[in-house]
């Protein structure tokens, strides 16, 4: 079971890399944003152009998106990103891409192969632009600079995503619910929403997350770890989101507002929850008995009645019971 997690954990990172490198291949379709033309409008006319200062015509067109090329075999590369086509498939497990050099770079996941090595720190890489990556954190150099806000990357695809914060543009479109999104890695963590995958799991209750990130948060729940600490107060927290949030009792600030009736929150849940008063909104029913809910956690602890679920215990006298409130309740006739 643990040589099948780290696979899957490993086909993760892969995933990452390959992502990176199909970005860069993608981008070539979306903006040109050094000098603010747009490749989608006149197209044919500006990369004309650009070939008549290289000395040549490009005489391959794209019939997807209007890109030139002075090689049909470029072109035919470029295609499958509008096709989704993968030629070339890997022998040891199946998996299919794009390029072949893609694929050159998948068989030393099974191979272990990093032939690249930094001459600095001895860290090897599978890929090359990894270690051209990596090398950057020694030498501190950011070539990619944003023309509209002076800020400088390292990495050609982190810039690039940064750009569309300022174009507003969401290359990645779910085609099941319509969400579109900046980056690819995050697209492909919403898919999970519709496939159930839950690639992440806990090594101590088995529990699967969608996010690497949640498992982490997660995990201090056996560790007992909270590194978030109110400087007001020095109460700690799992969570920074929710350190966010008790700072606000301490300044009252309540940013989130109701724009039928005025009254503001400090949580922006607690707004959402209270415009279901003027909505009448109850999104979540119960499936055994239909009973609906407005409130999530009311729709959880309603659950527990059904399935006699009571997963708050006394630590001291091991009494079971189905909501916090009551176990805190309870507590007191220990402490007195």
């Amino acid at each position: 079971i643990a040589i099948v997690r780290d696979d899957k954990l490993m086909a993760l990172k892969e995933k990452k890399v390959l992502n990176e490198i199909e970005e860069e291949d993608q981008y070539e379709i979306l903006h040109d944003f050094t000098t603010g033309e747009n490749k989608n409008l006149d197209t044919k006319k500006t990369l004309h152009k650009r070939a008549q200062k290289r000395g040549a015509i490009s005489n391959f067109n794209c019939q997807y998106c209007g890109k030139s090329f002075n090689k049909k075999g470029n072109l035919v590369v470029h295609i499958r990103i509008h096709t989704g086509e993968k030629p070339y498939a890997c022998q040891q497990c199946g998996k299919s891409f794009s390029k072949k050099e893609h694929l050159e770079y998948h068989k030393r996941i099974h191979t272990g192969e990093k032939p690249y090595t930094c001459q600095q720190c001895g860290r090897s890489f599978s890929i090359k632009g990894n270690l051209e990556y990596h090398k950057r954190i020694h030498t501190g150099e950011k070539p990619y600079t944003c023309p509209q806000c002076g800020i400088r990357f390292s990495k050609k695809t982190a810039f690039r995503r940064h750009i569309r914060i300022h174009t507003g543009e969401k290359p990645y479109t779910c085609q099941q619910c319509g969400r579109s999104f900046v980056k690819k890695t995050v697209f492909q963590r919403h898919m999970r929403i519709h496939t159930g995958d839950k690639p992440y799991r806990c090594k101590l209750c088995g529990n699967s997350f969608v996010q690497k990130g949640d498992l982490e948060i997660h995990t201090r729940i056996h560790t007992g770890e909270k590194p978030f600490t109110c400087t007001h107060c020095g109460r700690s927290f799992t969570r920074k989101q929710t350190l966010n949030a008790h700072i606000r009792i301490h300044t009252g600030e309540k940013p989130y507002t109701c724009q039928q009736c005025g009254r503001s929150f400090s949580l922006k849940g607690n707004l959402e929850y209270h415009k279901r008063i003027h909505t009448g909104e109850k999104p979540y029913t119960c499936p055994q008995c239909g009973k609906r809910f407005s409130k999530k956690t009311a729709f959880q602890m309603h659950i527990r009645i059904h399935t006699g679920e009571k997963p708050y215990t006394c630590q001291q006298c091991g009494k079971s019971f189905s909501q916090h409130g009551s176990l805190k309740g309870h507590m007191r006739i220990h402490t007195g």
